[in-house]
């Protein structure tokens, strides 16, 4: 990894400060149980210019208890009423899609890759040769599940949603001592929508420095604006969720981008980062064209050899053929040595080299 400007690669692609935006539709759970409903989402992912898919693997057996006691109900928020195993149920992407799910990125073209929340699900994600893995934010302290995932030698992008810098810490240390070379740092606030007046993409910028890593913007804000605005931020990697119709009522629908939305995402966070370029003072090729427009030095009467050029001959007008406007000065009291005609531009070849005694 270079020290100054790191870089990972999924899937032959190079992400970092260097690169385009990444961009990654995340189905989570917003197949709603229809496994024709995942693979037209990836159809849409895929039609609408993103590098690469996101799903999530586990069951609601691997990630939490079948119980209905008070610890394991939901208040507040999009997922209300629900006790953990029954959302869990509904929302997990069942291990026998997986195959069919990377067959069909295959097919389209795309990059597949997958969330995992247990070791049976890396092993899974390994049997069908994932090209990476994402860390959800609440996972950021499964430090056992990060260090199995690392010694897959994958790249690794992780979500720091919920976590504090110790934590972040923690992870990434974690990670870059079993294995994994290659890693993407996310900044997340995981409240689902996320308030745009608490997301501070200015940590952004901070998670570079402070890590030397790729990092990006895991997004539950509503809309696009966050997202692209993460670009000018340093974000090299985005994710959202995504859906086919928020009218789904999926788990996560609240907050999903639909097509035309992912679709206006991937085009305006490439403007956005073709338009952040370089510093620059010099004038560009676009430019060029139009030095014609700015202000020069115009006569305004016709002169004889020999006149001499006083406030009254010249005026600075546009177009911009003649002598800089800063010359006047200098042009005053010269001496007209060739035969110029009104609304001709002041030249230096036009002028005697001394002023008028």
């Amino acid at each position: 990894m270079n020290k100054h400007n790191p870089e990972i690669t999924i899937d032959g692609r190079k992400i970092g400060k260097g690169h385009k935006p990444y961009i990654v539709g995340e189905i989570s759970a917003n197949h709603n149980g229809s496994l024709d409903k995942a693979v037209a989402t990836m159809e849409m992912i895929a039609a609408a210019g993103a590098d690469a898919i996101k799903i999530q693997t586990y069951t609601a057996d691997t990630i939490t208890l079948n119980s209905n006691t008070a610890d394991f109900q939901i208040i507040g928020g999009p997922w209300h009423g629900y006790n953990l195993y029954d959302l869990y149920k509904q929302a997990e992407t069942p291990y026998e899609w997986h195959p069919i799910l990377f067959e069909k990125a295959k097919q389209l073209g795309i990059t597949l890759f997958s969330t995992p929340f247990d070791d049976t699900a890396v092993d899974l994600l390994e049997s069908l040769n994932t090209p990476a893995y994402k860390i959800a934010s609440f996972e950021i302290t499964h430090l056992p599940l990060i260090k199995y995932v690392a010694k897959t030698l994958k790249p690794i992008i992780l979500s720091t949603g919920l976590a504090n810098v110790d934590e972040i810490t923690q992870a990434i240390e974690t990670a870059r001592d079993n294995g994994c070379k290659e890693l993407a740092v996310l900044h997340c606030v995981s409240a689902y929508p996320a308030p745009v007046d608490q997301i501070n993409l200015a940590t952004i910028h901070n998670l570079a420095k402070r890590f030397n890593c790729v990092v990006g913007l895991s997004d539950h804000t509503l809309g696009t604006a966050v997202a692209i605005t993460s670009v000018a931020m340093g974000a090299s990697f985005i994710e959202k969720h995504v859906t086919l119709s928020r009218h789904d009522k999926g788990p996560d629908s609240e907050f999903s981008l639909e097509p035309a939305e992912l679709t206006q995402l991937c085009t305006d966070a490439n403007i956005a980062w073709q338009a952040i370029g370089k510093p620059n003072y010099d004038i560009t090729e676009a430019e060029k064209q139009n030095l014609k427009f700015r202000r020069s030095l115009y006569f305004v009467k016709d002169m004889q050899v020999g006149d001499v050029i006083t406030d009254d001959c010249v005026r600075i007008v546009r177009p911009g053929y003649g002598i800089a406007p800063k010359y006047l000065d200098k042009v005053l009291g010269k001496v007209v040595e060739k035969k110029v005609s009104a609304n001709s531009a002041v030249t230096w070849d036009l002028l005697s080299r001394q002023n008028s005694t």
